[in-house]
C-alpha cells in the first residue's frame, strides 16, 4: 500500500486527534476517512516521542492487517498514549510536547524458511527497509525498521535485539523453532508537535 504524502499527513493528524479526543471524552473518535485507500485493512503502529530529546514515549500497533487502516491508526494512537505498559498514561499537559509518528506496515513475510543455514538469515534482512518480528512459542517481539537505523545496528544485531524484545535471548533466531518475519513500513512523522508532517526516508 503506497500512500501519498497527503494520505500520510491525514493519518498523523488523525492519530493526534484520536489522542486529544480520548483525553477529552474517553472515547475513540467517530470519523469517516478522507481517502478511500484508508478503508483497506493494513497493519499500523503509532510512535510517540518526546520533542525535547526525541526519546520514546509510547509505541503500540497492529502487525497484521486486521483492521481498516484508519481504524488501526485510531486505536494504535490511543493505546500508545494510554496503554503502553512501559510508561504512565499520557497527560493533557504532555500532549503538546510529543511528536506523533505513524508507520503503515506491509503484511509480514516469513523468512526463516528461505534458507537451510540459519546463519545466512542476516543476509536477507535489509537495514533501513525491513522491520522484524520474532515468534517462539508464546513469545513474540517486533521492532520497526527505523529502530535499527536509529541505533546503527547491523542485521545480526537487529535480529538479536528483536529476540530480546520478545523476552527471549540473544541468538534465539538461530534455533529452528523460532519463526522470523520481515515487513516494510511507510513512515510519516511530525517535525514539531502538531507541526509539519513529512515522509521519513531511511535509505
Amino acid at each position: 500500500m503506497y500512500l501519498t504524502l497527503e494520505e500520510g499527513i491525514y493519518l498523523v493528524r488523525l492519530a493526534r486527534y484520536s489522542i486529544q479526543s480520548y483525553l477529552s471524552d474517553n472515547e475513540f473518535p467517530k470519523v469517516k476517512p478522507a481517502y478511500e485507500k484508508l478503508l483497506k485493512p493494513s497493519g499500523a503502529f503509532v510512535t510517540l516521542k518526546r520533542y525535547a530529546d526525541n526519546s520514546l514515549r509510547g509505541c503500540i500497533g497492529y502487525p497484521e492487517p486486521i483492521l481498516p487502516l484508519y481504524q488501526a491508526v485510531i486505536r494504535a494512537a490511543v493505546a500508545a498514549a494510554f496503554e503502553d505498559p512501559r510508561f504512565p498514561p499520557l497527560s493533557p499537559e504532555e500532549l503538546p510536547e510529543v511528536l506523533v509518528e505513524v508507520s503503515v506496515l506491509t503484511p509480514p513475510e516469513r523468512i526463516d524458511t528461505k534458507v537451510s543455514d540459519r546463519k545466512k538469515l542476516p543476509d536477507i534482512v535489509k537495514i533501513g527497509e525491513h522491520g522484524l518480528i520474532i515468534r517462539k512459542g508464546p513469545y513474540s517481539g517486533l521492532l520497526l525498521p527505523q529502530v535499527a537505523v536509529e541505533y546503527s545496528w547491523d542485521s545480526t544485531e537487529f535480529l538479536n535485539q528483536t529476540c530480546l524484545k520478545a523476552g527471549l535471548w540473544y541468538n534465539c533466531w538461530l534455533e529452528l523453532d523460532t519463526e522470523i518475519y520481515t515487513f516494510s513500513a511507510e513512515i510519516f512523522t511530525e517535525k514539531s508537535p502538531g507541526g509539519e508532517i513529512v515522509r521519513e526516508e531511511m535509505g
